[in-house]
């Protein structure tokens, strides 16, 4: 196909000139990996189509909210009869009363849920809840964990413990990252350092508790552990960023996972996405009662939005809350994804090539390393021409990963046996070329 003829990027050079870089959120522009965008016109179940009409099987499902596939039959049907009643009323509805619900039902840690509109909102809300309870203002974040968008959390590590991070993006003046204090993920020597030095001072500690947005990388058991008992012991909360994971690699997300290792385990407070929104643009954070009664019009912390709890968000997230706590769901699901993992390494260790792969139910991640990474620094040293040649190498084969090896990957329940198989043996041909 020629570029006079490629309806992609055709779109894409209109787009350039009306929206900066031509997108709407930056990893969609394939700066990372190089070549023209895929503009989406339609999809069904596991795959999608692109403007040229190329389908393509799709491994990151609007990065995590698409758990069953697109236009799953009894979401679509849920919408259609939401909008019918009216978009957004910017006044109560019993549908969100019935979403707090399902969510307080599924995850124990949380009695009380203020609903909003993206990830980075509710990350945002939640800090500003922590710092209110507690009276403190600084706050621990993880190299290589993304928390949305918000000044206070675009920040990469300072020199040093004693002094607090730098802005990672222009726009944000280093006074409003002066509270931020950003440390190495699995690193529990510098975590106890930084309690030592700053634990009467620190409102919230928040961390992915399985990264997405370094690839694929968990929090040690070791390292969560600390994490939950520093926290307790200085009076800080320990806030959960599950947008990515919640309802995605459990029913009761990352922290069911981590409360089978840890006796007693439990986050203070829980920031959510994707999933709960089935797609739609909804979010969430909760915790206890005590820590939620501070937000206004209870307490003294403000937060607001017009569109939060939105009558058509809440009706799909409720149609997919629905249907992935049917029994089995989640078992079916990782069941699948291991397949996909182990079918990738094995394709690659057959050419000769080191794959090492992980997941969780319908969430995974593979690295072109020789060992699981344990942090940001370590991710950051797989080979990004080696990652590049294989993304478009299975790009060409109709497979769609993300198109940047720091993203995790993401399974749906319409992903099929045949579908799987199909994507491996695609990575056999990729992994005959790949450079060593």
């Amino acid at each position: 196909m020629t570029p006079s003829t490629d309806r992609n990027q055709q779109l894409f050079e209109r787009a350039q000139s009306l929206i900066p870089g031509g997108v709407n959120s930056p990893v969609r522009a394939f700066k990372a990996v190089g070549g023209t965008p895929r503009f989406v016109q339609r999809a069904q179940g596991a795959y999608f189509w692109d403007a040229n009409g190329q389908r393509y099987t799709d491994y990151i499902g609007s990065w995590g909210p698409m758990i069953l596939g697109h236009g799953h039959p009894a979401v679509v049907e849920a919408v259609q009869k939401a909008a019918l009643d009216g978009f957004s009323f910017g006044a109560p509805t019993e549908r969100e009363v019935e979403l707090a619900e399902a969510i307080v039902r599924l995850v124990p840690s949380i009695d009380m849920v203020r609903l909003v509109s993206s990830g980075t909102e509710a990350a945002m809300s939640a800090i500003r809840l922590a710092r209110g309870a507690t009276g403190r203002s600084k706050l621990v974040k993880f190299e290589g964990c993304y928390h949305g968008h918000a000044d206070a959390l675009l920040v990469k590590a300072g020199s040093g413990l004693a002094t607090f991070g730098n802005p990672t993006s222009a726009g944000v003046p280093p006074e409003v990252v002066q509270h931020t204090l950003v440390l190495e993920y699995n690193n529990v020597a510098q975590l106890e350092e930084a309690f030592a030095l700053h634990g009467s001072d620190i409102a919230c500690l928040m961390i992915e508790p399985i990264c997405g947005n370094m690839n694929f990388v968990r929090a040690s058991v070791p390292f969560m552990t600390r994490c939950r008992e520093l926290c307790s012991q200085h009076g800080a909360l320990l806030a959960f960023d599950e947008v990515m994971t919640g309802f995605r690699v459990a029913l009761g997300g990352a922290q069911s996972v981590y409360a089978r290792l840890i006796p007693g385990f439990e986050p203070d407070m829980t920031v959510m996405g994707k999933v709960i929104g089935g797609g739609m643009p909804l979010a969430a954070f909760g915790a206890k009662r005590e820590v939620m009664r501070q937000l206004a019009p209870l307490g003294g912390v403000y937060q607001a939005g017009t569109l939060s709890g939105n009558p058509v968000a809440t009706a799909c997230g409720l149609a997919t809350l629905h249907e992935v706590s049917k029994p089995g769901f989640y078992e079916a699901l990782a069941v699948r994804t291991r397949q996909l993992v182990d079918g990738l390494s094995a394709a690659a260790a057959a050419h000769g090539h080191t794959l090492t792969v992980d997941s969780e139910g319908g969430m995974f991640g593979f690295f072109l390393l020789d060992q699981l990474p344990q942090n940001y620094a370590t991710v950051m040293t797989t080979s990004g021409p080696r990652f590049n040649h294989f993304f478009h190498g299975m790009l060409a084969r109709g497979v769609y990963f993300a198109p940047a090896l720091y993203e995790a990957g993401f399974v749906s329940a319409a992903h099929t046996e045949a579908d799987v198989a199909e994507t491996v043996a695609a990575a056999h041909e990729v992994f005959s070329s790949l450079p060593g």
